[in-house]
């Protein structure tokens, strides 16, 4: 299973992405998670004490791997061994961190771009594990050869406009390349109300199931800290369980 999660700013995707990933090595899945966020912060919503450097920055591991930064370079660089040799793991779950995708042009090809679209690529195409990608709003990563490989892509959404705005920009670029199976989580949701709310106002996206608003989230991620919670990981595992039913 090859899963996308991604959101407007602070709406909780990075909190989600890991207790989702939890809640799949609970039932004895093989799981990935890769922060592919320009801002990282996975590895502490998972309990590390630290984040790894990002891929990105490794400038001898992209010297080695594509020949060269600044001239030509190579457009298929090995990637297959990336994943064992950098991932880290915290109980159970292994993280990647990715870095940030360069800012140009449609079709901008830098090398670094090349390097990290390649080990998406590779993630989502030929791994037989469970991949959780927490993305930024924009999907830049995300080329139309990779999107082939995703089984879903969760928005998660919080009851306020900007939030809406947002889900629904991803909707249309997730359209444009080709991923059909677009699922919501809404999350900081206190009451029905506020769940018919934000149904109605993206009536073309399935939502998984809702999360409350919670002060232990909150503290956690005001400290850096993994969220420990169990009636948040109970949620999770429902929610991970209605998307392998509509999946499968």
């Amino acid at each position: 299973m090859k899963i996308a999660v991604t959101g407007k700013g602070g709406v909780g995707k990075t909190t989600l992405t890991a207790l989702l990933a939890r809640a799949a090595v609970s039932d004895d899945r093989r799981v990935f998670v890769i922060d592919a966020d320009p801002n990282p912060n996975l590895a502490f919503a998972l309990g590390l004490a630290e984040s790894p450097t990002p891929l990105i920055e490794l400038k001898a591991l992209l010297l080695e791997r594509l020949g060269a930064l600044d001239s030509f370079f190579r457009l298929n660089p090995k990637v297959d061994d990336i994943p064992e040799q950098f991932a880290v793991e915290r109980d159970g779950v292994r993280l990647l961190v990715l870095g940030g995708i360069r800012q140009g042009g449609a079709g901008c090809a830098c090398p670094e771009n090349t390097f990290l679209k390649s080990l998406l690529q590779h993630l989502m195409l030929e791994r037989q594990d469970w991949i959780f990608v927490d993305f930024e709003a924009g999907l830049e990563h995300l080329g139309r050869a990779t999107a082939r490989g995703v089984d879903a892509l969760l928005v998660v959404v919080n009851p306020d406009r900007a939030s809406i705005e947002t889900a629904l920009r991803i909707e249309r670029l997730a359209k444009e390349i080709g991923i059909t199976r677009i699922h919501a989580i809404g999350n900081k949701v206190e009451d029905d109300v506020e769940a018919a709310w934000l149904r109605s106002s993206l009536p073309g996206i399935d939502f998984l199931g809702f999360v409350p608003d919670s002060r232990a989230v909150r503290e956690a991620v005001r400290r850096s800290q993994s969220v420990i919670s169990p009636e948040l990981s109970a949620r999770a595992k429902t929610i991970l369980e209605a998307l392998v039913h509509r999946v499968s």
